[in-house]
């Protein structure tokens, strides 16, 4: 029998519904919204509901807990199959039985819009919940290239006009869903950055440190323009170094072979947890980002945060940041501009202020900031 959840100090249950969470299937996937999830922990008690297919799994589903001092994770693991009747039949039974798990909970906080929306809409319309939504879909700006299915579109855009807000993490994905048809309560609220990890710790480089962090597909992050200046570099300077971390780069080995470059060094580094990107980006001279579309870029503030100067392309949160001394915008793929650039990089963030640049992302981006622009959401939709 649910009880109705009582807290301290007008704290909510706020219900976290995630179509994407890092999970044993996918350990790092949706992580931005797990730190989401965390910052408003620290003001709200959470409960995380995540559903997601296990290709190992030989039962129809397995349902994991976890439970912390304010947050609650329920993760349910679902066989594979390709009968899309039952994949639908099992993720609604899924759902089911993670929400009959939840104590009493105040709002739903919506992380993708389809297919999990769904499950928001039957909350609004069976329990009288109300729902805002975080989105971070690059599907969603017209730069990917992405095409929506038309089903999907319709059902997506029906979820946004029912929601409370829509609070995608940049004013980018916002002016790009509403050019596509959206209509909503669109509020910005950006990703989390641990403004308690990422701090500044700089030691004078006695060369030229490059640091690229991403998933580093190519089609996304445009890799091979970033090689094909780095072997311009190699022309130009006596010796660099850039290091691309989030796989171990095979797909692009052959391509750097054929640039044979000779003085400068180029490595790839796998995956890395949150502590060691911190000590990898107050290592770095600068923070590379050469996106051709991006709804945020967690990365450029984080490294602003640990002291080092960005260069990055004009998509996501560096539009916001293009007035800043320390982050230099550039136009999508113009690799001239990014090698001018890093030429130009001693006189452009000549006698930065280290501290200045992490109080600026702490005042932006903090768990604080962010936990605080939730609950006032939080409050207004529950009418608390």
């Amino acid at each position: 029998m649910k009880t109705k959840f009582s807290f301290l100090n007008n704290k909510l249950h706020v219900l976290f519904l995630c179509g994407w969470y890092p999970s044993r299937v996918s350990p790092t996937n949706g992580d931005f919204i797990q730190r989401h999830a965390r910052a408003v922990s620290k003001k709200h008690k959470v409960t995380v509901i995540h559903i997601v297919t296990d290709t190992k799994l030989k039962k129809d589903m397995e349902v994991v807990s976890i439970e912390k001092k304010y947050i609650t994770t329920h993760i349910a693991y679902l066989k594979s199959t390709n009968n899309p009747i039952k994949k639908i039949f099992l993720f609604r039974k899924a759902f089911l039985v993670l929400l009959k798990k939840t104590s009493y909970f105040d709002v739903v906080h919506l992380n993708e819009i389809y297919p999990f929306g769904i499950f928001s809409l039957y909350l609004k319309w069976f329990q009288n919940k109300r729902f805002i939504i975080s989105e971070h879909f690059t599907g969603y700006l017209k730069s990917s290239n992405f095409k929506i299915p038309f089903f999907q579109k319709i059902i997506s855009k029906y979820i946004v006009k029912q929601a409370f807000a829509i609070c995608n993490v940049s004013d980018y994905l916002s002016d790009s869903m509403k050019a596509q048809g959206f209509q909503g309560n669109f509020v910005t609220i950006p990703n989390v950055v641990d403004t308690s990890l990422f701090v500044p710790k700089k030691t004078k480089n006695k060369f030229l440190k490059l640091l690229h962090i991403s998933s580093l597909k190519d089609e996304h992050k445009n890799i091979s323009g970033m090689l094909r200046v780095a072997q311009r570099l190699d022309k130009t300077l006596d010796y660099f170094e850039w290091q691309f971390i989030g796989n171990n780069g095979d797909e692009h080995i052959d391509f750097l072979n054929k640039l044979d470059l000779k003085k400068g060094k180029i490595t790839f580094l796998e995956h890395q947890t949150q502590k060691e990107l911190a000590l990898h980006l107050q290592e770095a001279s600068i923070c590379i980002s050469f996106s051709n579309y991006e709804t945020f870029g967690i990365v450029i503030p984080e490294a602003i945060a640990s002291g080092t100067p960005v260069i990055a392309t004009s998509t996501g949160v560096s539009m916001y940041l293009e007035e800043q001394v320390f982050c230099k915008v550039i136009p999508i793929k113009n690799e001239e501009l990014l090698f001018q650039e890093i030429l130009n990089s001693k006189t452009t963030f000549a006698d930065l202020d280290e501290k200045k640049m992490h109080l600026f992302i702490k005042q932006q981006f903090s768990n604080e900031i962010i936990s605080d622009k939730f609950s006032l959401l939080y409050f207004k939709s529950s009418n608390k």
